[in-house]
Formats: C-alpha cells, sequence, structure tokens
C-alpha cells in the first residue's frame, strides 16, 4: 500500500520558517515525481514545488526565491523548506506522488502563518 505523510506544518509568525516532510512508501520514491500542493480555505489546490526522481525542480511563482524543494533518496524523504512566511502561506498543503496517470496524495499539514 502506498503512503505518503507529511509531517512539520504548524503556527508560526510572518517571516519565520518550516520544513514540512513527507516520507514516501519506498514502492514509489524511486521512480515518482514529487510535489508539494497547498489549500487555502475557500481556494482550489494550487502546486507549490515539484522534484523528480533525479532532482530537477519546478517552482510557483509564488515560492521563488522563499521555498526549496528537496529530496532524501535514502529516507524516502522529499522536503519543503520555507522561508520568509506570510499570511498569504496560510493553507493545508500536501504531499504528491504522480506519474502516467497514477496519483497519490497526503493526508495534509495545516500551515499557519499569524502574528
Amino acid at each position: 500500500q502506498v503512503q505518503l505523510v507529511e509531517s512539520g506544518g504548524g503556527l508560526v509568525q510572518p517571516g519565520e520558517s518550516l520544513r514540512l516532510s513527507c516520507a514516501a512508501s519506498r514502492s514509489i520514491f524511486s521512480i515518482f515525481p514529487m510535489g508539494w500542493y497547498r489549500q487555502a480555505p475557500g481556494k482550489q489546490r494550487d502546486l507549490v514545488a515539484t522534484i523528480t526522481p533525479r532532482g530537477s525542480t519546478n517552482y510557483a511563482d509564488s515560492a521563488k526565491g522563499r521555498f526549496t524543494i528537496s529530496r532524501d533518496n535514502a529516507k524516502n524523504t522529499v522536503y519543503l523548506q520555507m522561508n520568509s512566511l506570510t499570511a498569504e502561506d496560510t493553507a493545508v498543503y500536501y504531499c504528491n506522488a504522480a506519474r502516467m496517470g497514477v496519483t497519490y496524495w497526503g493526508q495534509g499539514t495545516q500551515v499557519t502563518v499569524s502574528s
């Protein structure tokens, strides 16, 4: 059974940082591109960043320069380092694995940026 388990969300103040983690099943991690999406209340789920098995990355404009996606192949884990957080980054963040029409989602982790 494929699992994506996120962790690392929480409440931070504007300007602070958070690192999200997503532990994936070994069966998919080495072959599936991985990504982070987020969904704010009343809004659609949007792409934040993706990373291929070989480490190529892609970022939404809102994430460029502030967020970094990375992966640790030994731990089957993908990370999202988020810096300079603002209230607009408040959302549920979801880990995603997608390849050839097959998509898996994690349960989501809440990130709240508030003073």
